[in-house]
């Protein structure tokens, strides 16, 4: 069916509403009427969702549902300008336009308040930070639950949200755009398990929840909550703040306002030598970043008293991300009369320039090298802790906001590695607030309930006591391998809770989507370890199945193309060229994580091993991961026996990490192959530390060119010039810059033939090969990455270069100096070929 023809379709039935719903609709919408009183009253939200097969009817259904939704808001509440409505569906389905057009005739040519905005998917970020009375997910084609939990939060107190979806009986196993997205070579089906859970969470909260089957005409689930009684808290300005009033008049909330009276605190300088802090965390829907947005133009407009221009940065894991921030900051800027002036790259925000300020977003790997007067880190959590960390040392005025429960990340994760540390350093002032009250609608609103309970966005590790610590610390765990239709279960959901509540605490940014890939990937296993006695999870793998590729497919790879999943195999066809990579079987840890009480007491160890031992049995050919590699996790993989073989070119703008790939071979070919690659990944990575990974950790690159096999066991040739150039820099007044041509040639040599045993340098030598000579670094950028005295630094190289020296070609500080013509014209023919004439002949 043409546009034209769906068009005309949804006119005829617009104008005959009633007769397209099922019989027994009018009653239903008599039902859902006490259910919406009981929300204004509480000033909490309905769900409603619409299953159904025919998308005439659903579309008639929701438009009906829409209509008695105002017609009961005007009721309540009275005459409003309008009512905010978000329809969001997949254009590329008939289905889905015909359900489309009949909801947006209908309130056109019917709804008085009503005001429809249409989107698409895969523009839903864009509504981050917006409020709407009524919303409309068209899930009916794809259920990807990074839009449920993304959009379902843009919906404020009193208001609805209907979903629309397929025939009750067939959503579970029906191919979604979400689900063929999972489908890798070699699986061709995917598990079927997230709709079925989704489902089950939607009929076990039926209060103030709705499930009407419009095949059937039959409501299934839902009943309305009790009228409890809702009055928002008057919000007190400060009676002494340093903001003007009229920026506390902009907060929703208590909270909020709260929140914003924390940023007047960074008004003052901190003391020398120290840096302000403050860290604020929230529930999602709390307004959190709107109040940083709101305090930081306070902060401004009272710094610019004294200064010429006061710069902010802004960064987050994604410029969508900090949109509410700089809305509520664009506003409180025109409140105060600083004619702000927004910058932006297509319709979002990337900038506000106005009467002597800046707030400028930059991506978060940049922040530590700019300068400014504020830093505002949003979404923290989304944020790798070392790169948290090189901010706050970086600048002296920073506030860092994170969800705590919410899709954006793991806000707990960051509130117990991140703020630890903070807590410890003598260099920060440090000041931290929680925010409770949402600003869209009140506490136990059921929407929110449901949302969390489905999502797992409020997933906790397990509570530990006295008897797992002991179990723990006798070794006696034990290895889960899970099922995921078990683990979805009833049964299994205590065990899922508690896995993934570890995921949440770790170092992962963790969305709705992963938990839809954990239960429906095909090539996806799942993995737990724990305690003994009281079966409770210490530590989870998430792996997937790679490699086996077929023959075209490899020749695919090798000439660049791409393929879903298989990480392992397409980067290391494509870096190391080796077919046999592609054909190989193997096992990706995806995610590897432990309780966050009981790390680093051999759990994760014990973990690599069991799963080790899994793929063995299951004859496969390896076990790899691949992660943000810094040192102490690329110390923990090397001392479970993991060998890298490929390193990133590029950091990753978010975590400011290079992502390594690891292997730990089992079959005879992957023996070999991994021996050839490591050899390889050495060769590469020691001629591109001056270049590519000139800002490559020394301790990575450290530990990365130790690892087996050696490459080679010779000294370089030097011919008889350079071995005298050599004395003179090791034992003389020559400086390094006129015999940094020797130190490259011995600093390579040397790493070739790493892991080695004469001569073995101190490693703060190795430190200084590798700052000065390796990755090219001033003096001061040397000094100041090892973390020693530059003058020490040039005497550490001239010390090393000496011992290498002494050990490889025997030259002592009594050398007989000085260099002989004949001795040139006899290496220079031995070794180049060449005749040259000796002096004084003819």
């Amino acid at each position: 069916m043409v546009r034209k023809e769906i068009e005309d379709k949804a006119r005829e039935i617009e104008e005959e509403l009633q007769a397209h719903t099922p019989r027994g609709f009018t009653s239903f919408l008599g039902r859902l009427g006490k259910a919406l009183d009981a929300a204004f009253h509480n000033n909490h939200r309905v769900l409603v969702v619409l299953s159904g097969s025919d998308p005439i009817v659903v579309g008639a259904s929701t438009a009906r549902v829409l209509l008695y939704f105002e017609k009961r808001y005007k009721k309540r509440k009275g005459k409003r300008e309008k009512l905010d409505l978000l329809y969001v569906f997949h254009d590329e389905y008939e289905d889905a336009l015909i359900r489309k057009e009949i909801t947006r005739r209908a309130i056109k040519n019917r709804a008085k308040m009503l005001r429809q905005t249409t989107a698409r998917y895969e523009k839903s970020e864009q509504y981050l930070g917006t409020t709407f009375q009524a919303l409309v997910l068209d899930l009916s084609n794809d259920l990807k639950p990074n839009d449920v939990g993304r959009l379902t939060g843009t919906v404020e107190g009193g208001g609805i949200v209907v979903i629309q979806a397929p025939r009750w009986q067939d959503w579970d196993e029906m191919m979604t755009i979400f689900k063929q997205n999972l489908l890798v070579p070699g699986f061709p089906e995917p598990r079927h398990i997230f709709i079925s859970w989704f489902k089950r969470k939607l009929l076990q909260h039926n209060t103030g929840v709705y499930i009407y089957d419009t095949d059937r005409g039959k409501l299934l689930s839902g009943q309305p909550e009790a009228k409890i009684g809702y009055k928002r808290v008057k919000i007190q300005p400060p009676e002494e703040g340093l903001f003007p009033s009229k920026l506390y008049k902009l907060a929703l909330t208590q909270d909020q306002a709260d929140a914003i009276r924390e940023i007047e605190w960074f008004y003052e300088k901190p003391p020398r030598g120290k840096r302000k802090i403050l860290v604020l965390t929230a529930d999602r829907g709390r307004g959190k970043s709107c109040a940083v947005g709101i305090g930081l133009i306070g902060f401004a407009y009272l710094l610019r008293k004294h200064k010429h221009r006061v710069r902010m940065l802004v960064t987050a894991p994604s410029l969508d991300s900090v949109q509410s921030l700089f809305q509520l900051a664009l506003k409180a800027a025109e409140t105060l009369g600083l004619r702000p002036n927004p910058v932006k790259r297509g319709n979002r925000i990337l900038e506000i320039q106005g009467d002597k300020f800046s707030l400028e977003y930059w991506e978060p790997l940049t922040i530590p090298r700019l300068s400014a007067d504020i830093v505002a880190v949003d979404e923290a959590s989304g944020i790798h802790v070392p790169l948290l960390h090189k901010i706050w040392k970086n600048h002296r005025r920073i506030v860092f906001a994170t969800t705590i429960h919410g899709y954006e990340g793991a806000g707990r994760g960051f509130s117990v590695r991140f703020l630890k540390t903070l807590r410890e350093s003598p260099d920060a002032l440090l000041h931290t607030r929680e925010m409770h009250e949402p600003i869209r609608y009140s506490i136990n609103d059921p929407v929110e309930k449901w949302l969390f309970d489905t999502l797992l966005l409020d997933a906790d590790p397990a509570q530990l006591d006295e008897e797992d610590y002991e179990d723990i610390a006798k070794g006696n765990l034990r290895y889960l391998e899970l099922d995921p239709y078990w683990l979805f279960s009833v049964e299994g959901e205590e065990i899922l809770r508690t896995l993934f509540g570890i995921y949440v605490l770790a170092h992962y940014r963790n969305e709705p989507d992963d938990l839809a890939i954990l239960a429906d990937a095909p090539h996806h296993i799942v993995r737990a370890v724990i305690t003994g006695r009281k079966g409770k999870v210490v530590s989870a793998v998430q792996a997937a199945i790679e490699g086996g590729l077929e023959q075209h497919v490899i020749e695919s790879l090798l000439r660049g193309d791409k393929i879903p999943g298989n990480i392992i195999p397409d980067r290391l066809l494509k870096h190391l060229r080796v077919k046999e990579f592609g054909k190989m079987r193997g096992i990706r840890i995806v995610r590897i994580a432990t309780h966050p009480e009981v790390q680093s007491r051999g759990i994760g160890s014990f973990m690599l091993e069991k799963i080790y031992e899994e793929t063995v049995r299951g004859g496969y050919d390896w076990l790899g991961s691949g992660f943000g590699v810094n040192d102490q996790l690329l110390r923990f993989w090397r001392r479970n026996e993991f060998s890298v073989l490929h390193i990133s070119p590029d950091r990753n703008p978010v975590s400011g990490e290079y992502t390594i790939l690891v292997m730990k071979p089992i079959s005879d070919i992957a023996k070999t192959l991994t021996r050839i690659g490591v050899i390889e990944f050495k060769k590469k990575l020691l001629t591109s530390l001056y270049d590519t990974y000139k800002d490559l950790e020394l301790e990575v690159a450290y530990q990365m060119l130790h690892m087996e096999p050696p490459i080679k066991d010779e000294k370089p040739k030097l011919n008889p010039i350079e071995l005298d150039r050599l004395w003179i820099y090791s034992y003389g007044p020559m400086t390094y810059e006129a015999a940094n041509d020797l130190a490259y040639k011995l600093a390579t040599a040397y790493y070739l033939q790493a892991p080695r045993q004469e001569p073995k340098l101190p490693k703060e030598h190795e430190y200084i090969l590798l700052a000065k000579v390796l990755q090219a670094k001033s003096w001061e950028e040397a000094a100041g990455e090892i973390g020693m005295p530059r003058h020490k630094v040039m005497l550490g190289l001239r010390e090393a270069l000496r011992n290498l020296a002494k050990t490889w070609y025997n030259i002592a500080e009594d050398k007989d100096i000085g260099v002989r013509v004949d001795e040139i014209i006899k290496e220079k023919t031995a070794s180049e070929g060449l005749t040259l004439e000796e002096p004084g002949k003819d």
